[in-house]
């Protein structure tokens, strides 16, 4: 059975994925690996920022008639099966202990930057909740 929006999931996997690669050569490395770094940490920041909004007037508009709540929305709690919840979250979670790892290991350079990025996990799966979410009717 295919899982409704698995780009969005998709998306969380690469992201997930790139930022883990990156953080752990910016925290090895320095120069302009670390450059780098602050731009994919940045660049995935902003991506989250947008997702995070989009998916916040999506489920506006999906409110007046559903019961839409925060943690349905951003953290898919009784609103998605399973197995995209557990992805959505892991890679979340992932993002989470990646960034605090690395910025603790160089915490007065470009590589605290990492904390700004989980953003993108909490934006992509209110994105999959506004979008796919079953919600109650209001």
């Amino acid at each position: 059975m295919i899982n409704p929006g698995q780009n969005i999931i998709r998306a969380s996997r690469l992201g997930t994925l790139g930022f883990t690669l990156m953080a752990v050569l910016s925290v090895l490395y320095a120069g302009p690996l670390r450059a780098l770094g602050l731009l994919v940490n940045l660049g995935l920041f902003l991506a989250g920022c947008v997702t995070f909004l989009l998916a916040f007037f999506r489920a506006v508009g999906r409110s007046r008639t559903e019961n839409i709540g925060v943690g349905g929305l951003y953290f898919l709690a009784g609103c998605a099966p399973q197995v995209v919840r557990r992805q959505l979250m892991g890679a979340l979670s992932i993002q989470v202990m990646v960034a605090f790892t690395a910025a603790s290991f160089r915490p007065f350079t470009t590589v605290a930057s990492t904390v700004l990025v989980p953003v993108f996990g909490l934006g992509l799966a209110g994105l999959w909740g506004s979008r796919h979410g079953n919600f109650g009717p209001r």
